[in-house]
C-alpha cells in the first residue's frame, strides 16, 4: 500500500486527483499540501512513497517542493501532472533538476495511474491490494436462497457485534433490495456513486450512504433494470476500492447474477460466500458456480458455502455434497421459517432476538469472519461442519 502527496495550488483539481487515487485500491493514506512560496514541508510533515505536482502556470514553488521532498526523503517518486502536453524543454529540464521521474497529462487517465502506481508499488515492495484483507463478496448459487438476507444479517452481526464499520454494497442484479431488509429508503444508489466517478473520494462516498439504527450503512441498490446497462464494470471496481478507504469490512451483495466480466472484482475479494440451500436445483448451480469461479482464477479456499434453510434430515445430503465438490461446508443457517420471514417482511434485522438460535448461528459466523471466534457464547457449533446432534 502506498502512502501519496498531492502537492497542489488548486482545491478543485486536488480533490479531482484524491478522488482518482482513491478509486485505484493501491493508496492506504493521500494528503494534500497546498504549495505555497513561504513554507516548504519539514520532515515530520512529509514521508510519501509518492509525490504528485499538480503543476499551475508557474511551476517554481512546484519544483522547489519537490527538491525539498527528495532531500528530505531520497527514495520519494516524484511525478509531475500538466494539462500542457506535451511539456517545453526548459520545463522538462527544470523537472528533472528538481528529481521528476515522470510527466502525466490532466486530467489524468484511470488506467495510466494504476499502471504507475502499481509499477512504484512493485519497486518498493509493498502491497498493492487493500482488498484482499477488507472485502467478502456474498452470492447466491441461484436466485431465491437467501443471500441477501445473509448479506444484511452478517452486516448487522459485524457491526454491533463484532464493532466493526461496514459498509454494504448492493450490487445485486437485476433489482438491489437491501434496503428492504432493514427498513431503510435510500437516497443515493449505486448509480450516483458511478456517474460521479470525477469527485468520488472517501467523503462523496460517505454521503451517499445510508445508515441503519445499528451503525450498518449500505449503498442502495439499482431500482429500474434498464439502469444497469449504463454501469460498466470497472467503475464497480473503483466503487469498492473507494469503499475499502472508509470501511474496516466491505459486503458486496452479488444477488445471483454473475459471468465472466465480474471476475476483477470477484478476484479482489478475501472471501466470497456461495449461498446454497439442501435442494437439488441450488446444489447443481451451486457445483457450476465452482467451477466457473474456478475458471475465473478464484483460488479455491477463498470460495466457502453456506447453507440456508437447513433441516437436520439434510446431513447426509450435505455430506455427499462435501464428498463431491472436495471441501467442507463453511456454516449451515437452520430453517426458522417464522423469526426469518418476520424479520424480512418488518425490516428487522435478526440480531434484535438475542434467544434465537438463527440469529445466535450469524453471530457467530460474524465471530469467525472477524476473527473473534474465541468470544462467542459457548455452544457446540463447527464452522465447517453440521450442528452437532442434540
Amino acid at each position: 500500500m502506498l502512502t501519496v502527496t498531492i502537492a497542489s495550488n488548486d482545491a478543485a483539481s486536488s480533490a479531482q486527483l484524491l478522488a482518482a487515487l482513491q478509486q485505484t485500491g493501491l493508496v492506504k493514506t493521500v494528503k494534500q499540501w497546498m504549495i505555497s512560496s513561504d513554507k516548504l514541508p519539514d520532515a515530520g510533515d512529509m514521508s510519501p512513497d509518492v509525490v504528485l505536482l499538480d503543476l499551475s502556470r508557474d511551476p517554481e514553488h512546484f519544483f522547489a517542493f519537490a527538491a525539498h521532498v527528495r532531500r528530505l526523503r531520497p527514495t520519494v517518486k516524484v511525478v509531475a501532472l500538466s494539462a500542457v502536453m506535451p511539456p517545453s524543454h526548459q520545463l522538462l529540464l527544470e523537472a528533472m533538476r528538481s528529481g521528476v521521474q515522470d510527466f502525466l497529462p490532466k486530467p489524468i487517465n484511470a488506467e495510466v495511474l494504476i499502471q504507475l502506481l502499481s509499477g512504484f508499488s512493485s519497486e518498493i515492495d509493498v502491497r498493492a491490494r487493500p482488498s484482499v484483507e477488507k472485502l467478502i463478496v456474498i452470492m447466491g448459487s441461484k436466485g431465491g436462497v437467501g443471500a441477501t438476507t445473509v448479506a444484511v444479517n452478517l452486516g448487522v452481526q459485524l457491526t454491533t457485534f463484532a464493532k466493526k464499520r461496514v459498509v454494504l454494497l448492493d450490487f445485486a442484479r437485476p433489482l438491489g433490495n437491501v434496503h428492504l431488509l432493514l427498513d431503510l429508503h435510500p437516497r443515493f444508489s449505486v448509480r450516483d456513486a458511478v456517474e460521479n466517478m470525477d469527485r468520488l473520494d472517501s467523503h462523496f462516498f460517505a454521503g451517499l450512504l445510508t445508515t441503519h439504527k445499528t451503525k450498518l450503512e449500505i449503498l442502495g441498490g439499482i431500482t429500474q433494470p434498464e439502469e444497469w446497462q449504463r454501469i460498466e464494470v470497472n467503475s464497480l471496481e473503483r466503487v469498492v476500492n473507494v469503499a475499502q478507504s472508509t470501511a474496516d469490512v466491505v459486503l458486496l451483495d452479488m444477488g445471483a447474477q454473475f459471468s465472466s466480466e465480474w471476475s476483477s472484482i470477484l478476484r479482489m475479494a478475501r472471501m466470497i460466500l456461495i449461498v446454497a440451500e439442501a435442494n437439488v436445483p441450488a446444489l447443481w448451480t451451486l457445483e457450476r458456480r465452482l467451477l466457473a469461479l474456478k475458471g475465473f482464477g478464484i483460488e479455491p479456499d477463498r470460495a466457502r458455502i453456506i447453507i440456508n434453510r437447513w433441516h437436520r434430515g439434510d446431513e447426509d445430503v450435505l455430506k455427499s455434497v462435501q464428498k463431491d465438490i472436495s471441501r467442507p461446508i463453511f456454516a449451515c443457517l437452520p430453517n426458522d421459517f417464522r423469526k426469518a420471514s418476520e424479520s424480512i417482511n418488518l425490516g428487522t434485522p435478526l440480531m434484535e432476538n438475542h434467544n434465537n438460535t438463527l440469529s445466535n448461528r450469524y453471530r457467530q459466523i460474524a465471530a469467525q469472519l472477524a476473527g473473534i471466534e474465541e468470544n462467542v457464547p459457548a455452544k457446540k457449533v463447527s464452522f465447517f461442519s453440521f450442528p452437532s446432534k442434540r
